[in-house]
């Protein structure tokens, strides 16, 4: 494989070999990416999550807590992902009319490299948690629409979904 051949990918040499991109002469700036995703579920696993009736506990409080959690480890599970000072990680839900919870994840540091991998990682476990909490009532659930909406900072600046 040559240089040509493998144009936009970074995280391969000219050789095709795997690499974790150097950041090393890159400037630190201010880093921000949040991204979103979806579940679905029936109606009356929607109304438990809403009015706090799971028999597992508080779904969002702990699907919360997972997505911060998944954030900080983002490194231990997408093999070429920097380690990275975290200044800020949150997770909101909205409930929707379609018996879906929305989830985004927002992920903020200073530094030479993005956050986008920890916010869709961060999104991604608390969709899961949700799934794990509420599988006893609703095995249908559907995870869908994972993505980034928002990055600010660094070499490629500003980009919105």
């Amino acid at each position: 494989m040559n240089q040509t051949e493998n144009a936009g990918f970074t995280h391969f040499d000219i050789s095709g070999n795997a690499v974790m991109v150097d950041v090393s002469q890159k400037q630190p700036t201010t880093r921000l990416a949040t991204a979103e995703g979806h579940i679905k579920m029936n109606d009356a696993c929607y109304k438990a999550v809403q009015s706090g009736g799971i028999k597992k506990g508080d779904v969002l409080s702990i699907a919360r807590v997972a997505g911060i959690m998944a954030v900080k480890q983002t490194a231990s599970m997408i093999p070429l992902c920097h380690t990275l000072l975290i200044e800020k990680a949150s997770i909101d839900f909205i409930f929707n009319k379609d018996k879906t919870i929305t989830a985004s994840c927002t992920v903020k540091t200073t530094g030479n490299t993005g956050v986008e991998m920890e916010a869709l990682t961060g999104v991604s476990a608390a969709l899961l948690t949700i799934y794990d909490m509420c599988k006893a009532i609703d095995k249908s659930m559907e995870i869908s629409g994972i993505r980034l909406v928002e990055k600010i900072g660094g070499q490629s600046g500003y980009y919105h979904a």
